[in-house]
């Protein structure tokens, strides 16, 4: 398994457009992608302005997951950036699995 864990900062400003966006169009891009998938909002002490989302990924082996990073993730990147500008940050992680009993 190998998972990607995707972080969108969404400046104040833009709360309400990325709430429409992220129910509408990437929720539909997610589920096209990814078998397992959790989206969650972000609570953090540490986040004064703005809001985060997680989107975790969860994929069957590390190649279908670099064939996500080099083929898809450019397409959604691009879709983000088209209609918020910099406005949305898009910041990725890496899980690489150490041990788990999911």
């Amino acid at each position: 398994m190998a998972i990607l864990s995707i972080t969108f900062h969404t400046e104040e400003h833009k709360i309400n457009d990325w709430n429409s966006f992220l129910e509408e169009e990437l929720l539909a891009i997610i589920k096209n992608f990814s078998r397992k998938y959790i989206i969650s909002e972000v609570e953090s002490e540490m986040l004064s302005e703005g809001k985060n989302t997680n989107v975790l990924l969860f994929f069957d082996n590390q190649s279908d997951r670099i064939y996500f990073l080099e083929n898809e993730l450019p397409h959604i990147s691009n879709k983000i950036f088209d209609k918020f500008s910099k406005s949305v940050l898009i910041f990725n992680t890496f899980l690489n699995k150490i041990e788990s009993n999911i």
